[in-house]
């Protein structure tokens, strides 16, 4: 790929050097601190939006939750949007070294933390969410190391896998006038066929940013899948690696009739729009009242310091996306659009409760949380340059879920 993208001012080649010599090894360290490698999530959620076609029987399907005793007591104790030391109060580390001790998980939370749990329930209520957000005090909801469970092809595949894709663009995205797709495979015709029109006739800026997100995001797990292959299995060891001809079907250009190239466009846009955002909330970042807190102070204070250079390297690029250019029209049309975007949004994160396979689940989940949380930030400029230096803000909040979410999907 090379040139000038749509919509914007940047050529690949820029993102290319910037992200390969500047962004990459750094985000990448970071991925690997405690803070950023346990993430939250409820798997059992029931799909809402049709019978459940049974969770993936492959072995490779499958993620190992973390055991409780492996998690940074500072990660579990207390409410999630905590980050400081002086926020978990050393009685709620005591009781949750104590469960340890005894073998039991320590429920009870104290008074601070169920006024905080209220507070959020106000707040994720609120009009700022992209996404559907798991219930971190449900039972079902476990902690998963991500270094343990990395994004990989696993043979999920087939009609329950289409469906959940099918479902994302037909209902709930602003798709071009007819993009390219592979067949219904549920059809009951064996006859092949593609549609190859493509059109952005009638499609506004808005709804062609929000459509590229999405296909960026597909190209970016499809992208996983071809690079992180299960290749063979001897005496029941598999073995992964880079999958060359399931890359080419995917996105070469006369296997997709030039639907490819396009689909790793919309991977670079994908990439502008996550690394807008993060140069965008450092200011939140840059307060002393957020810590990362984990529990270990030598650690949290790298993971700080190497966040806030990855923040310094976003604001140092020059060609980054401009979203004031998006829901600029008369007030009554822009507000009417931005709310129809984000409840499209919130309903995509809503069908990864669908996907049947457990790490493509989580890794679904973890990414289109990572991109709800970008927009958010998008459209909350002015209450994130308006932040109290010593309080938490009421009028902008990012949960640790959310700060997890939108690293590891930009890490991605």
């Amino acid at each position: 790929l090379t040139g000038v993208l749509d919509d914007c001012l940047c050529d690949i080649e820029s993102i290319d050097d910037f992200n390969t010599f500047k962004i990459f090894p750094k985000i990448q360290k970071l991925q690997e601190r405690d803070y950023f490698r346990y993430y939250k999530v409820n798997l059992k959620r029931p799909c809402p939006f049709w019978a459940d076609d049974g969770h993936c029987s492959i072995k490779d399907c499958h993620v190992e939750p973390c055991p409780e005793s492996k998690i940074p007591v500072g990660i579990k104790a207390g409410s999630s949007n905590k980050y400081s030391k002086a926020a978990n109060n050393s009685k709620e580390l005591e009781d949750c070294e104590q469960a340890n001790k005894l073998g039991a998980v320590n429920s009870t939370l104290s008074n601070q933390s169920k006024e905080a749990f209220i507070d959020w329930a106000r707040y994720d209520d609120s009009q700022d969410h992209f996404c559907e957000l798991d219930d971190e005090r449900s039972p079902d909801a476990q902690y998963v190391d991500l270094l343990l469970n990395p994004e990989r092809y696993t043979g999920y595949k087939g009609p329950s896998a289409w469906r959940v894709w099918n479902s994302i663009y037909e209902e709930n995205c602003f798709k071009p006038r007819s993009v390219y797709r592979p067949l219904n495979p549920l059809a009951p015709s064996r006859v092949l066929g593609l549609f190859v029109f493509f059109s952005w006739t009638g499609l506004c800026l808005e709804k062609r940013v929000f459509y590229k997100l999405i296909s960026g995001l597909h190209a970016s797990i499809n992208l996983h899948l071809c690079a992180n292959y299960l290749l063979e299995e001897t005496w029941g060891k598999p073995r992964w690696g880079p999958n060359v001809k399931e890359f080419t079907r995917r996105f070469d250009p006369i296997e997709t009739k030039g639907e490819g190239p396009r689909r790793l466009k919309n991977l670079y846009f994908l990439y502008l729009i996550e690394l807008r955002a993060l140069s965008k909330v450092a200011p939140y970042f840059e307060r002393s009242v957020v810590d990362l807190y984990t529990g270990n102070g030598h650690e949290d204070a790298e993971s700080k310091a190497l966040l806030l250079d990855i923040f310094r390297d976003t604001q140092s690029f020059h060609m980054h996306f401009d979203e004031k250019s998006m829901f600029a029209g008369d007030k009554k049309g822009a507000k009417s659009l931005k709310e129809e975007f984000r409840l499209h949004f919130k309903n995509i994160s809503r069908i990864m409760d669908c996907v049947g396979c457990d790490k493509c689940r989580l890794w679904g989940k973890l990414q289109t949380q990572g991109l709800g949380t970008a927009l958010k930030i998008l459209f909350s400029e002015k209450e994130i340059q308006s932040l109290p230096e010593n309080s938490p803000s009421k009028g902008f909040q990012l949960t640790r879920q959310e700060i997890v979410a939108l690293v590891n999907a930009f890490g991605r």
